[in-house]
């Protein structure tokens, strides 16, 4: 990522939270790292193979040898499968719901882990921590994740949630899309958003773009 975030991080965050930020901007920083050195080592030979395969190699090549290589056979531990959406796999378990993300409106790992740091700044409350890797090794890969459990909730309104962004600094631009001077969101739709019996807003899913 070519972005310094460090201020824009709430001030609700923990130091925990802020580690794991950090975290995941190094492994974005790791996988570009190697993705360019392939790519230059590459670049007088003929080379045929797209670049979400190769970014793809070397995010499992980077999860083995960093430990974080989570077998496919493995994942079904992970808890009670939950409703699908367009992009996760979801599996509940106590209070943990984790997310194996299929990159579909990704399109690129290094992308969906800015994204995962962006949405750490913007909604905190729905923070995702990143457990690491799982696919089947030299065809596909899919990064798992981790949020909190919003229990007894249910999907908020169109007034809610635009109120709701509205609090936090957004302006409208359209139906489920919201911009502020660092960001563009969309895609905050009910299906995306969760209000819990106290009232509270949860936006656990979002589209999300730094603005240039």
């Amino acid at each position: 990522m070519k972005y310094d975030l460090s201020q824009s991080i709430s001030q609700r965050s923990s130091g925990e939270k802020d580690a794991e930020n950090q975290r995941i901007q190094e492994i974005a920083h790791e996988l570009a790292r190697r993705c360019r050195l392939h790519e230059k080592e590459s670049e007088d030979c003929q080379n045929h193979v797209s670049p979400l395969f190769i970014e793809e190699r070397i995010a499992e090549d980077y999860a083995k040898d960093m430990g974080i290589w989570i077998p496919m056979s493995e994942i079904i531990s992970f808890g009670v499968p939950g409703p699908s959406g367009n992009e996760n796999d979801i599996y509940v378990s106590e209070d943990t719901v984790f997310k194996v993300n299929n990159l579909l409106n990704s399109q690129s790992i290094i992308s969906l882990l800015e994204r995962i740091v962006f949405h750490n700044i913007i909604f905190p409350e729905t923070f995702y921590y990143f457990i690491g890797f799982t696919g089947y090794e030299g065809r596909s890969i899919m990064p798992v994740l981790r949020q909190d459990l919003i229990k007894d909730a249910y999907p908020a309104t169109s007034v809610e949630i635009d109120t709701y962004m509205s609090a936090i600094g957004f302006n409208k631009l359209s139906e489920g899309k919201y911009h502020n001077e660092l960001f563009l969101v969309w895609d905050i739709l009910p299906r995306n958003v969760l209000k819990d019996n106290e009232g509270d807003i949860y936006v656990v899913d979002a589209e999300i773009k730094h603005k240039p």
